[in-house]
């Protein structure tokens, strides 16, 4: 069974940084894609950016020069610079492979200062 858990949310101010890591447990082995979306307040979940396990990658239009996916065998990152306040959300890592697809249960960035 496919397990993930995200950790790194938090509080910090605009302009500062964070990162973002997903520990994943119980993958198969193939062609997949990791990734993070996020779902602000009262608004849909969206891409931020995923990773192949090809090492292919793709962002988000307003994350793209501010943040940075990357994985190895088992783990998910996100490093996130030059953070906004439109940054603010519930992060979620996901696992996605032949259609299906497996969330974390999120973890809580806020930009504010």
């Amino acid at each position: 069974q496919v397990q993930l858990v995200e950790s790194g949310g938090g509080l910090v101010q605009p302009g500062g940084s964070l990162r973002l890591s997903c520990a994943a447990s119980g993958l198969i082995f193939g062609s997949n894609a990791m990734g993070w979306y996020r779902q602000a307040p009262g608004k849909q979940r969206e891409l931020v950016a995923t990773i192949t396990n090809s090492g292919g990658t793709n962002y988000a239009d307003s994350v793209k020069g501010r943040f940075t996916i990357s994985r190895d065998a088992n783990t998910v990152s996100l490093q996130m610079n030059n953070l906004n306040p439109e940054d603010t959300a519930v992060y979620y890592c996901n696992y996605a492979r032949l259609g299906v697809d497996y969330w974390g249960k999120g973890t809580l960035v806020t930009v504010s200062s």
